[in-house]
């Protein structure tokens, strides 16, 4: 019995100490990741943005539903094994960028995510940087020291070059 009561203790101070990490870190975070394709930025771009196409190449994306626009701006709503996340066109630039917001303020996380297509000489890149903010303190030791902020992006980036048969490598 006394080592269940040890067990759960150290159990219990390991939640609060993760917590209290997870406490002083900024809730605020910037991260950016890139790769390289053998796709011009149009045809980038052009994958993107199309919404309705995401389930078909995007790993962990079940289900996208175009919403009808709110404030004129664009809205779609994927299903994922993380649950329903509402997004938002906030800008659209052709083959050169393309940003998102969450537009759910009752998640526990938020912000944008910013495509930047450029040429290459054989392709072009694709460059995402995540402006985002995660308000649990346990949620935050989390993305930050168990996840990574860049995992989904590194994913993404992966999930779009098997969407065009190539093996890409993301990079900071």
């Amino acid at each position: 019995m006394k080592l269940v009561l040890l067990l759960l203790a150290a159990l219990v101070l390991l939640v609060v100490l993760v917590a209290l990490v997870g406490a002083l870190l900024p809730r605020e975070h910037v991260a950016t990741r890139a790769a390289a394709y053998g796709q011009p930025p149009a045809v980038l771009h052009a994958a993107v943005r199309d919404w309705a196409a995401l389930p078909g190449w995007r790993s962990g994306v079940k289900s996208v539903e175009l919403l009808p626009p709110a404030g004129g701006r664009p809205r779609y709503r994927e299903t994922s094994g993380h649950g329903l996340i509402t997004y938002e066109l906030v800008e659209d630039r052709p083959a050169e960028r393309l940003v998102v917001r969450i537009a759910d303020d009752t998640l526990p996380y938020g912000g944008t995510w910013t495509f930047e297509f450029a040429p290459t000489g054989s392709g072009g890149t694709l460059r995402i940087t995540e402006n985002g903010f995660v308000r649990p303190a346990l949620f935050r030791f989390l993305a930050r020291f168990v996840f990574g902020h860049a995992s989904t992006m590194e994913t993404y980036l992966r999930d779009l070059g098997r969407k065009f048969g190539e093996t890409v490598q993301p990079r900071p």
